[in-house]
């Protein structure tokens, strides 16, 4: 679908924010970039539509170079989402949602037709939302529209740059869900950019940890916690290993087991690595920790996802 083949992207005074990168995103895949500040993904992310033009190599979409595209239709046919939503505040957000529509110039009834499908697709009244302004939705029902404004003329992929880092946690985890869901029906290809290694793990069906313009690693959220390449990756992710042992402590992060608590696929022993642990994980939604012969409680993905996030804020990765 989108292929990278040694690109660079070089400025006139010589800075590279992006050294011969190579990497291939599926069609219909959810693709994150990840990594801290300046590493080159949103730079990344604005080549694929030419918003910042490339200096070496080539980007191809369905194997045509993206120089060989009209811009303004390549652009129609890439939604593309921003964390600074962009609505125009005099408008109604059916006006909002009409833009690129309207310049493909729909009909009105279809474009009618799409600003309803689309509001009811996000959980937004069509009755109540279609005619009021921005100013008068939340932070996170302003975002809901910067989403389905992307999705308008039902484009083949979607670009998001960081697009829930400004909402506060809990619209932020409402919104990922709601990706996760609205993913699963539209089945579009999203490069989506973060620099949260939970958000990445949550939403991507593969990840690609960058640093100083290059690749690290990529490779879907089980194979990069699962087999770090290096140390930077480790610490990006919040693992913390030497010969194959972790400092984690179990007991700290397990749930004890209840009559609501899901039976456990399998049991492991309370001293096992983060190694022995995923490797159990990618088999097993839930299993059991064992520890003196007695099973003392529960674990599952979610459980780590959230460990691995609170490694990562002790280590200043995350919402920063």
């Amino acid at each position: 679908m989108i292929k990278f083949e040694n690109v660079t992207k070089r400025y006139d005074d010589g800075t590279i924010a992006v050294h011969s990168l190579n990497i291939e995103i599926k069609e219909g895949e959810f693709f994150v970039l990840i990594g801290p500040s300046g590493c080159g993904k949103t730079t990344t992310l604005k080549m694929m539509n030419q918003l910042i033009s490339l200096s070496d190599g080539k980007i191809t979409i369905n194997g045509k170079r993206i120089n060989e595209y009209n811009t303004e239709e390549l652009r129609w046919n890439i939604g593309y989402v921003l964390q600074q939503i962009a609505l125009f505040p005099h408008m109604t957000i059916e006006e909002n949602i009409a833009i690129v529509p309207e310049l493909k110039k729909w009909s009105q009834k279809k474009i009618k037709n799409r600003v309803t499908e689309l509001l009811n697709m996000v959980g937004l009244d069509p009755d109540i939302y279609r005619k009021r302004k921005p100013n008068e939705l939340s932070g996170g029902e302003q975002q809901r529209i910067g989403v389905i404004r992307a999705l308008a003329a039902d484009p083949d992929i979607i670009l998001m740059d960081e697009p829930f880092s400004a909402l506060d946690p809990i619209s932020r985890e409402k919104l990922q869900d709601d990706m996760i869901k609205l993913q699963k029906n539209i089945q579009k290809t999203i490069v989506f950019v973060t620099h949260d290694m939970q958000e990445a793990i949550k939403l991507a069906d593969r990840i690609c940890l960058m640093k100083d313009g290059e690749k690290v690693q990529s490779g879907t959220s089980t194979e990069i916690l699962h087999q770090p390449a290096n140390e930077f990756v480790q610490d990006f992710i919040g693992v913390s290993r030497k010969d194959g042992n972790t400092d984690l402590v179990l007991e700290e992060i397990i749930r004890p087991l209840d009559d609501e608590t899901l039976k456990p696929a399998t049991i492991i022993p309370s001293t096992s690595t983060i190694d022995e642990i995923l490797k159990q994980l990618t088999m097993y939604e839930n299993i059991g920790v064992e520890k003196d012969g007695e099973i003392i409680g529960s674990l599952s993905r979610q459980m780590m996802i959230q460990y691995f996030s609170r490694q990562l804020e002790k280590r200043g990765f995350t919402n920063g």
